[in-house]
């Protein structure tokens, strides 16, 4: 049987088709963008038409990168031996189909299980894309800037989701945010045809099932565990979930040493640059998901503004985190990699510093300062880190280091809301305060989460409404504060770990 997709191994496009390849492999990044930001300002339209408990909301935002983080790995390696744009149509046809039935479920379940499998099928977008950027700009100068370009597409996708998805959730139900897709996919299936090269490992190993399996295994059960223990406290069963996690992560790690062509590189670890930077990219997006969390709840739910309105007073301080990816492309040739990537770890602990500093969440005009100090950090430690990351691998092998990358971004983006939201939601159970003549269902659902005490007190007597309002909201600024210190230490810790880790740059592939 005939195939449209030829192999091989390195692109040779000319100027102009290697930048139109480029604006065409950032509609699935703008899309995953979209998809993470419009899902948070949609949460409160979900929570009044779905009634999630407080958990189902929490794996409605992780299911997607948690089953994203899993596959990450195997699709990369995938994407290497059957060729990464047949992929890439793959999974964008499979998470348009996907995205549709998302938007009509009609239960928290059948929500969670949607975003799941678009998770899956996300999973064959994100290393194609920047696998097929590594083999298309061989120039190292152009390869950065192509890389900062796709990581504008993340802050660009994630300025235009609040906007186009405010917009859409002040005139339509919840459900026609996810209908996004189709319109951004389209053009993919058919562009990516004639425009994208495709390219493949040409001495691909076979497709490991137990390593997959082994990565699922290491992936799964660690997220669940750190997401119920930032709920609950420490018991058995996470015990358990944690013990499963690390010893599939070391039979993963001893399988792969031991094969010829093993399906992840291991060894790549072993160079501190490498590792450095997979930590530098984990850890930025851990602190940009996690701030997002908070802040689109807290306009919304707290300042009382639309979804629309919330949207646009996030945009300043997401254009600068596109700017400041931009900017570092020029900078890095006078200024080392480690200060800008160290510099950029310490701006997003100053970010979350400002909150810290005014005890609660503040005024709307304080947290968006924050957001954008944080922003301009994630933007310069992103686009510097992700290319150290492809820079130290040959070019066949960029699927694998394009899977490593995002699966920290992933992992960085489950983390952020896990740890932080779950500590967040632990604080609000712990400080709120429900009013004696509130019982039953509404009172559970006022003491899960913000939103639904919004809900409740909309139905209550004003003196009622107010005091479980005012209760909610200095829960819910409590866990602010604790998250913002935690968010502030983490990054410290980071910054540190790649001041020693970057020194040294990682040696030519």
């Amino acid at each position: 049987m005939t195939t449209l997709f030829l192999p091989t191994t390195q692109s040779r496009l000319s100027a102009p088709r290697r930048w139109a390849a480029l604006a065409v492999l950032m509609l699935p990044v703008l899309l995953v963008a979209v998809d993470n930001t419009v899902l948070s300002f949609a949460i409160p339209g979900i929570s009044a038409a779905l009634s999630p408990t407080g958990t189902q909301l929490l794996w409605i935002v992780d299911a997607y990168p948690l089953v994203l983080a899993a596959l990450l790995v195997p699709m990369g390696s995938l994407g290497d031996a059957v060729g990464r744009r047949r992929l890439l149509l793959i999974g964008s046809l499979g998470f348009a189909i996907v995205s549709a039935i998302a938007a009509f479920v009609p239960t928290a379940g059948l929500l969670v299980a949607a975003r799941a499998g678009l998770g899956f099928f996300g999973a064959m977008l994100m290393p194609a894309t920047l696998s097929i950027i590594r083999n298309i700009f061989t120039d190292a100068t152009e390869r950065r800037t192509a890389i900062a370009v796709w990581a504008a597409g993340f802050s660009g996708g994630a300025a235009l989701g609040p906007i186009v998805g405010g917009f859409l959730l002040e005139h339509f139900w919840w459900g026609s945010v996810f209908l996004l897709a189709v319109p951004v996919l389209v053009p993919l299936l058919v562009l990516g045809l004639w425009l994208i090269p495709e390219s493949r490992d040409p001495h691909p190993g076979p497709v490991d099932v137990v390593s997959i399996v082994l990565v699922m295994a290491t992936m799964t059960p660690f997220v669940w565990a750190v997401k119920d223990f930032a709920q609950g406290g420490l018991d058995v069963v996470q015990l358990l979930a944690f013990a499963v996690a690390v010893t599939s992560g070391v039979l993963f790690v001893r399988r792969q040493l031991a094969r010829p062509v093993p399906m992840l590189d291991v060894r790549l670890f072993t160079v501190p640059a490498f590792s450095g930077a997979i930590i530098a990219n984990l850890l930025s997006v851990f602190s940009l998901v996690g701030f997002m969390f908070f802040v689109s709840q807290h306009l919304q739910l707290v300042s009382g503004r639309t979804p629309m309105e919330a949207g646009l007073l996030l945009v300043p301080g997401l254009v600068v985190t596109i700017a400041a990816g931009l900017a570092v492309v020029p900078l890095v040739r006078v200024v080392p990699p480690v200060a800008v990537v160290t510099g950029g770890l310490l701006l997003n602990a100053v970010g979350y510093g400002l909150v810290l500093v005014s005890g609660q969440a503040g005024s709307d005009l304080g947290l968006l300062v924050a957001f954008a100090i944080l922003g301009a950090g994630v933007g310069a430690a992103e686009t510097i880190s992700n290319d150290i990351i492809l820079s130290a691998v040959p070019a066949q092998k960029a699927g694998a280091a394009s899977a490593i990358s995002e699966t920290a971004y992933e992992s960085g983006a489950v983390l952020g809301t896990a740890v932080l939201g779950s500590i967040l939601t632990a604080a609000y159970r712990s400080g709120i305060e429900v009013p004696d003549s509130v019982t039953g269902a509404a009172a559970t659902t006022a003491g899960e989460t913000l939103g639904g005490a919004v809900e409740v007190a909309g139905a209550l007597p004003d003196p009622v409404a107010e005091a479980l309002l005012t209760s909610a909201t200095h829960a819910f600024d409590s866990g602010v504060v604790l998250t913002s210190a935690i968010g502030a230490g983490l990054m410290v810790v980071a910054a540190v770990v790649a001041a020693v880790a970057l020194r040294r740059p990682a040696p030519a592939a």
